[in-house]
Formats: C-alpha cells, sequence, structure tokens
C-alpha cells in the first residue's frame, strides 16, 4: 500500500446526508473487473439515464477535476458492506474523506486500502463544504503525523485517529503486511514450541 503521510488536493464537497455505498458504486457494476469499474464511481448520480454528465453533480464541474479530497454531510457511506466503495474511489484519485460521521464498515474498509477517513464537528463540516462551492478548486491539507486539516479557510482543525491504524497508513501497509513482517520471529517461535512441546 502506498503510505500516508500529507495531502494537499482540490476537495469535492458532497451534500447529500445518508449517501450510500450504492449511490457510490451502484451493484451492477460490482461484477466487473476492478479497473473496468472506475468510471462507475457515483454513476447515477453523475449521469442521466441517457449516460450524459449532470451539470450539478460536483465531479462534473471543472473547478473540482482533479480532486483527490471528499467533504461530505453526515453517515457518509453508510449500506451494505461492498469494499468497492472505498476501491472504486481510491482508484478515482480519491485518498481523504471529511464527514461528521461514516458508515461502520465503510470507515473500516478505508484503512485496508490506504484511505483516510477523517471525522470533524458537524458544523465545521458544513463549513468547510460552504467555502468549497464558493472557491471551486480550493484546496485542503492534511497532516496524518500531526493529526490536522487545514481548510480552505486556512483554518487548522485537529482529529481523533486510533494510534494502530495511524501507523499502519504512516508506514503503508495492513494487518496482512504488519503480520508478515514478524515472519522470521513467527517461524522462530514455532519452531521453539515444537522442541518444547512435541506433543502439541
Amino acid at each position: 500500500m502506498e503510505p500516508f503521510t500529507t495531502l494537499e488536493a482540490v476537495a469535492i464537497p458532497i451534500d447529500q446526508p445518508n449517501l450510500d455505498t450504492d449511490q457510490i458504486i451502484p451493484a451492477r457494476f460490482l461484477g466487473k473487473p476492478r479497473d473496468s469499474q472506475v468510471k462507475a464511481v457515483f454513476h447515477d448520480l453523475r449521469y442521466a439515464p441517457d449516460g450524459t454528465p449532470r451539470p450539478e453533480f460536483v465531479m462534473n464541474q471543472k473547478g473540482f477535476a482533479g480532486a483527490r479530497i471528499v467533504v461530505a454531510e453526515r453517515n457518509f457511506a453508510c449500506g451494505s458492506s461492498r469494499e468497492n466503495a472505498v476501491t472504486v474511489m481510491v482508484d478515482n484519485g480519491l485518498r481523504a474523506f471529511i464527514a461528521p460521521s461514516f458508515g461502520d464498515i465503510f470507515f473500516n474498509n478505508c484503512f485496508q486500502n490506504a484511505a483516510l477517513p477523517v471525522r470533524l464537528e458537524a458544523g465545521r463540516v458544513a463549513e468547510i463544504r460552504a467555502a468549497l462551492h464558493a472557491a471551486p478548486g480550493a484546496r485542503i491539507r492534511i497532516d496524518l503525523a500531526s493529526q490536522t486539516v487545514v481548510g480552505p479557510d486556512g483554518r487548522t482543525d485537529r482529529f481523533e485517529i486510533d494510534s494502530f491504524r495511524k501507523d499502519c497508513l504512516l508506514k503503508g501497509v495492513d494487518e496482512v503486511n504488519l503480520t508478515l513482517g514478524y515472519e522470521a520471529e513467527i517461524a522462530a517461535f514455532e519452531t521453539k514450541q515444537r522442541g518444547e512441546m512435541s506433543w502439541l
């Protein structure tokens, strides 16, 4: 996994509360190979039934091109447990998500895919979204080591994160990678155990 240290990038505001994983990637796209799912992100919100882009959807607006951060409303990515909701956004360049709250499964899946979910107070998140709407292309800076977000208005907010997950993101490892890093120690333990407890 790619380490997550700092990220300074254009951010997109998404104002819909309770936006669920089926809106992030509709179920009909889940059977496709991962690289074929990329264009399906927010498909039914981004495109009309005839396939033309909906100009009102933020990702279709020129000022938000190249965004890497989403600033969302409460309960972002609730609904079903599909990990594709994270991977399809990561594959579209999005690495961080700021919201007052998240769907629990989505929140946990972020850490397995080198993405950072940041919880901030609802009123502050609303202020950031308003600033982004007022100035499309505005940037946000996230520093994981210091656990801070610098908004488009220059204000710095601190966020909380589990220390183990923070360490894994900074190193670019998940639980499996972390465990494999102790492969020699595990092998030595198993050898010692076989010698001392041959009856097992």
